[in-house]
């Protein structure tokens, strides 16, 4: 009996502990069911993201840059590789180390790397941020014989941008830089990532999303030490499109030398369709300095030096046209019925005008002048008449009429209008009226009257063409040998004049370069019948001239602008050029030699 009373106690306290035991399995079991419910299910997605990361790394693959050639398809930019160092900030094991270990083996500033870091890892922990651009090869090899022991860097091999020819019509063809926050911000570059180079002026920068390509993927596993296992998988890159420019790289070459030392521009196109042949600005720069790396010293003398290197002065330059501005006078006199070819005007050297006196470039005078002398031999005298019968207003018509005072739209942001005055532009500039003596300066391409060197070369195009006034352009095709989408000319507008108006100024630019007496004899060539106008612009007053003689003061920056535009055959015009040389003096003189020399080399004639 005490056997069995004994026997029925425990197995009581047996059964109680086993349920306490029960419940306490259960607890547990339901505790851990209830974290793997709350990991997998609500935390899933994101512990599924940092195990991938921590394992899979992408890496983005960069697309060839479109290349640029010339319009014979001579290579003017083309891409190198560029070797570039990163660090992906979640495989960080410790940062301090990290950067100590970076500035010993190839003197990186820790405090800079720190900077980019936090700058660019904020919200993409695995994302690859871009440390060092361009590593020299001894850098890559250090970096890649210790990168076992600097955890969270990797390397990679990008196309860098390369102008085989350094400052070669650098202003056309422009730069890359670094994309900003504010043109990410913008969303035009959907493409793009901070770190990444666009284009910012020029061809690189107006056709950006053509050159610019698409973006390849590599999903790539790594180890620990951030060693590649395998590729996982990738999507190729797809490289942007080449571009054919208009220019003739020989004659581009060749104006480029004539500017060489002196500042001006240089602007030669097809009269026909507004191709442009060359287009040179001197001072000049190397683009590749923006990819390689430019320091403080070198971009303020790029931005803020005196002679403003970056500056196309082709489209931005923006100058008294002198005796240039007459062929708009001539015209306007014509089609006004102001004056008559054969109505001659007796210039004695000197005009006057209320109580001031306007005086001729030629002191004794020319004499009795009809319109075909005063061109030929670039009468004041006749064109300050001219202006006072005619008028502002009148005068401003037929300006812009020709396409001055107004973008060529060529397509570059950096181009001016060039200004063109009348009396509505004084009232809302100064707050009067536009007096008739402004007139009378205003005739022979002074006082406000303000052209750029690419609207000089369509002026004496549309005088030879018949009249057709051609948005120029730069860009032959863009596409790849197989697919070429080819650029149209584009006609903004023909000018409603009578062509014999056309025909007798044609002849009178003629006799410019060809006749005894005429000022642009220097552009004379043997074979080939040049056409052309001569330009002398003051860049300071008759009364400050004086004021200077009288205090014995000489400066090369109060010389006068020299202004030649020509072209060729006059008869079936291939090439028109204009040549504007600061401070240069006299253009008969100073521009149209060099005028006369680019058109004897793309013509290919010997005299």
């Amino acid at each position: 009996m005490g056997s069995s009373g004994f026997d029925q106690v425990s197995v009581e306290t047996l059964s109680r502990r086993l349920l306490l035991v029960t419940i306490f399995v259960f607890v547990i079991f339901s505790m851990l069911v209830f974290r793997l419910w709350f990991l997998q299910v609500i935390n899933g997605q994101k512990y599924r993201t940092q195990s991938e990361n921590n394992r899979i790394h992408l890496q983005r693959l960069s697309p060839y840059r479109g290349r640029i050639l010339d319009r014979n398809g001579e290579l003017l930019v083309d891409n190198l590789p560029s070797f570039n160092l990163y660090i992906i900030p979640e495989d960080i094991q410790d940062e301090k180390k990290l950067l100590n270990d970076l500035k010993i083996l190839i003197n990186l500033d820790p405090e800079e790397v720190e900077k980019r870091l936090k700058k660019e890892s904020g919200a993409y922990a695995f994302q690859s941020v871009l440390i060092k651009k361009n590593m020299s090869r001894d850098e890559l090899a250090i970096i890649q014989t210790h990168l076992f022991n600097l955890p969270g860097v990797t390397t990679d091999t990008k196309p860098r941008r390369s102008y085989l020819y350094g400052d070669f019509a650098a202003h056309i063809i422009g730069y890359l830089g670094e994309i900003s926050e504010k043109e990410l911000a913008r969303g035009q570059y959907s493409e793009n990532i901070p770190g990444d180079y666009i284009g910012k002026v020029g061809v690189e920068g107006k056709w950006q999303k053509e050159l610019n390509g698409t973006k390849g993927e590599k999903y790539v596993e790594v180890d620990a030490a951030g060693r590649q296992l395998q590729v996982v998988s990738k999507k190729s890159a797809v490289s942007g499109q080449n571009i054919s420019l208009t220019l003739d790289k020989n004659l581009q070459a060749s104006a480029e030398v004539i500017l060489n030392d002196k500042t001006g521009a240089i602007v030669a196109m097809d009269p026909c369709n507004g191709e442009i042949l060359a287009m040179a600005s001197s001072p000049s720069f190397d683009p590749n300095v923006f990819i390689t790396g430019i320091d403080k010293t070198e971009w303020n003398r790029l931005t803020s030096g005196k002679d403003y290197p970056l500056q196309n002065r082709a489209l931005s330059g923006q100058y008294p046209p002198g005796s240039v501005f007459k062929i708009v006078m001539a015209l306007a006199g014509l089609e006004e019925g102001t004056i008559t070819p054969e109505e001659g005007t007796l210039c004695t050297g000197i005009y006057t005008f209320g109580n001031r006196d306007y005086r001729c470039w030629k002191s004794g005078g020319h004499g009795t002048v009809n319109l075909h002398r005063a061109l030929k031999e670039s009468c004041d005298v006749y064109f300050y008449k001219l202006g006072r019968k005619l008028g502002i207003e009148k005068i401003a018509y037929y300006a812009r009429m020709c396409g001055l005072g107004e973008k060529t739209e060529i397509g570059f942001d950096s181009e001016k209008p060039g200004l063109i005055p009348d009396n509505e532009w004084k009232l809302k500039k100064y707050g009067v009226s536009w007096q008739p003596g402004e007139t009378i300066s205003v005739s022979i391409g002074q006082s406000f009257v303000l052209v750029t060197p690419i609207q000089a070369a369509r002026l004496i195009s549309v005088i030879f063409n018949g009249g057709k006034v051609y948005q120029p352009k730069i860009v032959k095709w863009v596409g790849d040998e197989n697919n070429r989408d080819y650029s149209e000319p584009v006609l903004l507008r023909e000018l409603k004049v009578d062509k014999k108006n056309l025909e007798l100024i044609k002849s009178a630019l003629t006799a410019v370069v060809n006749e005894q007496g005429g000022t642009g004899s220097s552009a004379r060539l043997m074979e080939v019948n040049v056409a052309g106008k001569t330009g002398t612009a003051q860049v300071i007053t008759l009364e400050k001239e004086k004021e200077l003689e009288e205090a014995n003061e000489s400066s090369d920056r109060y010389e006068d602008h020299a202004w030649f535009v020509g072209i060729a055959p006059a008869e079936d015009p291939k090439i028109a050029v204009a040549v504007i040389i600061e401070h240069g003096g006299h253009g008969g003189s100073a521009a149209a030699p060099y005028v006369k020399k680019l058109i004897k080399e793309y013509l290919g004639v010997d005299k």
